[in-house]
C-alpha cells in the first residue's frame, strides 16, 4: 500500500524538489575546485554548493523508489545522507564526474532505507537477496507472458535466477515474499468480529501441570542416579562423574594418569560401573519406560 504524506508534509516535499530544481548543474571543473577545496581545506560553503547542485540526483532517485510505500520524504532524507556520504569521500583526482560518484552512494543509501523498512521481518540480508528483491518486478513485467494467474511459470523463474544469478527456490521464496504484506496480530478476523488473529495463536508451551510433573520426575530420576551411584566404589565413581556427568567429558587418557592405571583399564572400569549403575536403577524402579525423559 503505498503512503500518503499529510498536506503539510506534501508541501515541504514539493518546496524542497522546486528548490532542487533551481540549483545550477556545475561543470566539471567548477566541480573538482569546490571537491578540492573542502578536501584540503574544509572549507563547508564548498561543499554546501557541491551538495546543493546534486540535491535532484537525490529526488529524482527517490521517485524511483515510491513503489515501496514509504513517504517520499523519508526516502528524499536518506538520499541526502547517502549524497553526503559521497562529497565525504569523493576523489577530484579521479576522473570520475561527481555526479556518477555521488548516485551510486544516494542509491545505496536509499535501497538499504527500503530493505529495512518495507517489512517489519528484514528482507534482502545478502547481495544476492538484495538483488533479486530489486529486480524481480522489472523481471516480471518482462517475462508479462509468462505468469499465470499472477505467478511466475517454472520457465520464467529459470529465467530470473539466470539473469539474477541467485537459485530458481529463492526467486519463487521472493515472489512469495514481495506477494505478501505484513499483517497485525491485533487485527480483528473480520469486520464487526471481536475476536483477533492473536486469540487463535496456540500455546506450544507446557502447561503448568505437566510442568510440575517434568520437575518431580526429574528430581524421582536424579535421586535414582544419586543412590546408585552410592553403591559404586570411590574410583568407580571418581570415572562416572568426570566421563559421563560433568559437562566436559574427561578422557580415558586423562583419567589413567589421574588414577595411576592404563586408559584400557580406566575403560573396563568404567564398563563394570556402567553395569553396576544399571542394575542398581532398574531395581529401584517399576517399569523401565519410568526412566525415559520426554521430547
Amino acid at each position: 500500500m503505498a503512503h500518503i504524506d499529510d498536506p503539510e508534509t506534501q508541501r515541504a516535499n514539493l518546496s524542497f524538489i522546486r528548490a532542487s530544481m533551481r540549483e545550477k548543474l556545475l561543470e566539471r571543473e567548477e566541480e573538482q575546485e569546490l571537491a578540492r577545496r573542502w578536501r584540503d581545506d574544509g572549507d563547508e560553503r564548498a561543499l554546501h554548493r557541491l551538495v546543493r547542485a546534486y540535491t535532484r540526483l537525490v529526488v529524482s532517485t527517490a521517485a524511483r523508489f515510491r513503489n515501496y510505500g514509504l513517504p517520499m520524504g523519508d526516502l528524499v532524507q536518506e538520499g541526502n545522507v547517502g549524497l553526503m556520504q559521497a562529497a565525504a569521500r569523493f576523489e577530484p583526482d579521479r576522473d570520475v564526474r561527481f555526479s556518477t560518484y555521488a548516485a551510486w552512494w544516494i542509491r545505496s543509501a536509499m535501497q538499504d532505507y527500503v530493505l529495512r523498512n518495507w517489512s517489519i521481518v528484514r528482507t534482502g540480508t545478502t547481495a544476492a537477496q538484495k538483488s533479486l528483491f530489486f529486480n524481480l518486478r522489472r523481471l516480471r513485467a518482462k517475462l508479462a507472458e509468462e505468469t499465470t494467474g499472477g505467478q511466475l511459470t517454472t520457465e520464467g523463474r529459470s529465467y530470473i535466477a539466470k539473469e539474477l544469478k541467485v537459485h530458481a527456490r529463492d526467486v519463487e521464496m521472493m515472489e512469495v515474499r514481495l506477494g505478501a504484506s505484513d499483517q497485525s496480530l491485533n487485527a480483528t478476523i473480520g469486520e464487526g468480529s471481536e475476536d483477533s488473529w492473536q486469540n487463535l495463536l496456540a500455546d506450544q508451551r507446557p502447561d503448568p501441570e505437566e510442568v510440575v510433573t517434568s520437575m518431580r520426575d526429574s528430581e524421582t530420576r536424579s535421586r535414582w542416579l544419586a543412590d546408585a551411584l552410592g553403591e559404586l566404589s570411590l574410583r568407580e565413581q571418581t570415572i562416572i562423574r568426570e566421563r559421563r556427568l560433568s559437562d566436559e567429558g574427561a578422557t580415558l587418557e586423562e583419567l589413567g594418569r589421574s588414577l595411576g592405571v592404563s586408559k584400557e583399564r580406566v575403560r573396563q572400569l568404567e564398563h563394570r560401573a556402567l553395569g553396576k549403575l544399571r542394575e542398581a536403577i532398574l531395581r529401584r524402579v517399576d517399569h523401565p519406560s519410568d526412566l525415559l525423559v520426554e521430547a
